[in-house]
């Protein structure tokens, strides 16, 4: 990516866990570009950086604060947002010093640097990672990035140290705290259960696991002999039990046909013009 901020959408978005969506909607900014190359990637078309419209500093805060004040908007949540980070910031204290209130959600892969998410402190209330993988050779096959479990080991230490404890307003949306999303993706129940077992053994309960069933195979992956196909509710099943045989109880889950390409957004620039 330039140096010139791109922005594929900017709106409501209701597929979010409950906290985070809850019934207003949750204002996702979602970034063109992204920092991995998953080759199961349902937003490749932004994650490419060759779709969105430009913004500059002034025009991002201005797509925050409208999203507040016009759209009603639960928090403001950064979709992939670390290759623009200087500009972000600086949009963001420029909406908190314009009336912004709302929580800002940080919505990552996990694959951060520990010193970009310093610049952070104190202008996200909400970490939401993803934990893709413990296995490095997964890593490296489906996202191109080897050392993925380390980093992402340590960009999660970081945000645990910004954000301790989670905290709720009285309507049960969440105000601080991590979310962290494990996608179960067909056939690797393996590195799920290891992910899983990692968190809940380094966390506890100080952070929540949504653990996700929503893996759509996508076209560039038909061939794959795995990836073509969903997660069986088998899969599944057998990873949320093991939820449970280690004692997991702060966490999401998802039932029923969540594996549609219905829930990814269209990308049409919606709320940037």
């Amino acid at each position: 990516m330039t140096d010139e901020i791109y922005v594929a959408r900017a709106a409501l978005h209701m597929w979010e866990e409950p906290c985070i969506s809850g019934k207003a909607g949750s204002g996702a900014v979602f970034f063109s570009g992204c920092g991995l190359r998953c080759i199961y990637c349902q937003n490749h078309h932004i994650a490419q950086g060759r779709f969105g419209r430009k913004v500059d500093r002034d025009e991002l805060a201005g797509l925050f604060l409208r999203l507040q004040e016009e759209e009603g908007a639960a928090n403001i949540n950064l979709v992939t947002a670390v290759h623009y980070l200087p500009d972000v910031c600086h949009a963001l204290e420029e909406a908190k010093a314009e009336g912004l209130k709302i929580p800002v959600v940080y919505n990552t892969s996990g694959y951060e640097r520990v010193e970009a998410l310093k610049e952070l402190d104190g202008l996200v209330d909400i970490y939401l990672p993803d934990f893709k993988y413990l296995d490095s050779r997964e890593a490296e096959d489906y996202s191109r990035a080897p050392d993925y479990p380390e980093v992402a080991k340590e960009a999660l230490a970081e945000m645990a140290r910004q954000q301790p404890v989670q905290e709720y307003g009285e309507d049960g949306m969440m105000k601080k705290g991590i979310i962290v999303r494990h996608l179960l993706l067909p056939g690797h129940v393996i590195n799920g259960k290891a992910v899983l077992s990692y968190l809940y053994h380094t966390y506890g309960d100080a952070i929540t696991i949504s653990i996700m069933d929503q893996y759509t195979p996508m076209a560039q992956v038909k061939q794959d002999p795995l990836l073509h196909r969903k997660a069986t509710k088998r899969e599944y099943n057998r990873l949320v039990d093991y939820a449970l045989e280690l004692g997991i109880t702060n966490a999401f889950l998802q039932e029923g046909p969540v594996a549609e390409e219905s829930f990814i957004p269209d990308w049409d620039e919606g709320g940037i013009l």
